[in-house]
């Protein structure tokens, strides 16, 4: 096959153009900015699991406060029942003993009570300051969320406009050059290769592979719009200057 040395020039901006939107596709598959808003959303949702079993255990403490209120508040009535009894002169010596004895105990019972009671209330403290600690750092993590997601989108907009843009340059140099040149292209890029690369002295651009001192001088013999393939990739091995994109 034969092309004019403009119309190899002109797959040579198609190949490097191809070149440039392989690497935008393999940049927005594998976004910096993409991960920033993974890490920052793990963060978030590592936080907002502390958060919920903070909740949990600040549901839990309160239902100990609930109960340890009922029953205080139960041992204090049979102790003002009994003390009314006392105080109403109408017992025997004997309900007077064991009323009393019912008293000792149930002050000692208040007591301990109370004591346990201190105990969860200050515990119920440390979780109440643990939750408000775990809100602020949500709202800054929201913060550096939304920023990092605004980052990517911003990212993703420049690569889709990016996209639109090689797309129409893309057109334009495929209608520009002959269509057999074009198939051929087409079919070695098919075959999962680079279509085409630039003659870097005895380096295909293509596969980077040095070309040997015989295939060199072959190659340095043929026409100039004689179309040639790297002896290595097969890819169309181009004798011009390089894109002009």
């Amino acid at each position: 096959m034969k092309a004019p040395v403009a119309q190899q020039q002109l797959l040579a901006d198609l190949a490097e153009l191809d070149a440039e939107v392989s690497r935008n596709e393999h940049r927005t598959k594998n976004l910096p900015e993409q991960k920033a808003v993974e890490e920052a959303q793990a963060a978030h949702r590592e936080a907002s699991d502390r958060l919920a079993a903070l909740q949990l255990a600040l549901a839990d403490i309160d239902a100990q406060v609930a109960k340890l209120e009922s029953e205080i508040d139960g041992v204090r009535q049979r102790e003002d029942r009994d003390r009314a009894l006392l105080d109403g002169g109408t017992v025997d010596p004997k309900q007077l003993t064991d009323l009393q004895h019912e008293l000792d105990t149930l002050q000692r019972r208040q007591a301990s009570l109370e004591d346990s009671q201190l105990e969860v209330m200050e515990r119920r403290e440390e979780l109440a300051a643990e939750q408000t600690r775990e809100q602020a750092a949500i709202e800054e993590l929201q913060t550096a969320l939304t920023g990092a997601q605004r980052a990517c989108d911003d990212a993703r907009a420049e690569l889709a406009q990016a996209r639109e843009k090689s797309a129409a340059r893309r057109a334009e140099l495929v209608s520009a050059i002959d269509g057999e040149l074009v198939a051929l292209y087409e079919r070695q890029r098919a075959r999962g290769g680079v279509g085409a690369g630039v003659l870097q002295g005895r380096r295909c651009g293509a596969c980077r592979i040095e070309i040997d001192q015989g295939e060199s001088a072959r190659i340095a013999a043929a026409a100039e719009d004689e179309v040639l393939r790297c002896p290595e990739c097969s890819a169309i091995l181009l004798r011009v200057k390089g894109s002009r994109r």
